[in-house]
């Protein structure tokens, strides 16, 4: 909605203005609607209710007023309408969900996508690193090495020491 500030000026303002529907607080009732028709509680009390409303009614019992005789065409007119509103809430219910799902899922896409690559650009670092290692002298080697140079040191000096004498 656009909402005139200055002459020269627009702002966009995301609230509604008074006697506007706002959609997202009638998405929001509608799926607090949804979840309470499914469940426990809510089958309990609609029991209740068409007990107590078909014991009222029914021609039997002490004499006393009676709005919907024994047909219950009001009762089941009742039953109807909330019927007849419960549905579309339930279906928006499941839009509303359905599309958070969808955004959900391509985000889990997005990010199954990016840890992907990450491993195989960390697969290839490994490989590299292995490379790497092959062609750097290892601890082992290196005390083979200074053990070959031990000996020639005394081989050299035992030699030296023998054409001294």
């Amino acid at each position: 909605m656009l909402v005139w500030t200055s002459p020269a000026r627009f702002v966009v303002s995301f609230r509604p203005r008074r006697g506007e529907a706002d959609p997202e607080r009638f998405g929001r009732f509608a799926e607090s609607t949804a979840r309470f028709l499914g469940t426990a509680t809510f089958i309990a009390w609609m029991t209740v209710f068409v007990t107590v409303w078909i014991g009222w009614n029914m021609p039997y019992g002490p004499d006393r007023p009676r709005w919907d005789d024994y047909p219950f065409i009001f009762l089941t007119l009742i039953l109807s309408l909330q019927a007849s509103y419960a549905a579309p809430l339930i279906l928006l219910a499941q839009n509303r969900q359905e599309a958070r799902d969808r955004v959900t899922q391509e985000q889990d896409r997005a990010t199954a996508a990016q840890t992907t690559a990450d491993m195989e650009f960390l697969a290839r670092e490994v490989a590299s690193l292995r490379l790497g290692i092959g062609e750097v002298a290892t601890r082992d080697f290196i005390r083979g090495e200074l053990r070959n140079l031990l000996a020639d040191l005394e081989e050299r000096h035992d030699s030296d020491e023998a054409e001294k004498d």
